[in-house]
């Protein structure tokens, strides 16, 4: 069975991307020809495109900071050591930003050990050693779908949109016929949007 290649970006601390991340990981198990590739983007580095004044970038807080460097380590360990790597430890930050609902300093360290992942790499993104690679990493998927959107990102054979923003997570047969109409979605060239407006927040199962 040929391969299909998704490619889903992400921001750990984005609750929708977390959403999202739980329906794609269940489309994954039902259907092992699938090739997921995961990735981290910014929404810091997104909303410093769109708000470019000072007091703007200023106002962000520790917990903005802490997520901005988060997403700097896991693209420096997207770049060293893999993509499954990436995925262990943000299935362990999800697992305590969004279904334990922690913003404690601890959570961070608790995830990485708990992904088996060198806390090197926290202090390697601190100090800006993988500022290049976030960077690159955001751009590919921002200049796929433009600057108006947000997480999660997902591109089919290379062909990307934002969302799909869902809530709760489908799972077994529904979330693989939602997956297939992404598939025959992103099969037809002319296709590029489709929305209505949210009428329930993120609801974690």
């Amino acid at each position: 069975m040929a391969t299909t290649t998704v490619e889903f970006w992400f921001d750990p601390a984005c609750p929708w991307a977390w959403m999202t991340s739980r329906w794609m990981e269940d489309v994954a198990r039902q259907r092992p020809e699938l090739d997921v590739q995961w990735t981290p983007m910014s929404l810091w580095l997104l909303n410093r495109a769109q708000h470019a004044d000072a007091d703007y970038l200023s106002g962000h807080g520790a917990a903005h900071q802490r997520t901005f460097v988060l997403t700097k380590a896991l693209a420096g360990l997207k770049q060293e050591a893999g993509n499954e790597h990436v995925k262990t430890l943000y299935d362990a930050l999800g697992e305590r930003i969004h279904h334990e609902g922690r913003s404690d300093d601890a959570l961070v360290s608790e995830a990485f050990e708990a992904a088996g992942v060198d806390a090197s790499f926290l202090a390697r993104a601190e100090a800006g050693e993988f500022d290049e690679a976030l960077e690159t990493s955001h751009r590919d998927g921002i200049g796929r779908v433009g600057q108006d959107v947000g997480t999660p990102i997902i591109a089919v054979n290379g062909v990307a949109f934002f969302g799909p923003v869902i809530s709760p997570a489908p799972k077994g047969e529904q979330a693989l016929r939602l997956f297939d109409g992404i598939v025959m979605a992103a099969e037809y060239d002319g296709f590029f949007e489709l929305k209505r407006s949210r009428t329930r927040g993120p609801e974690f199962n």
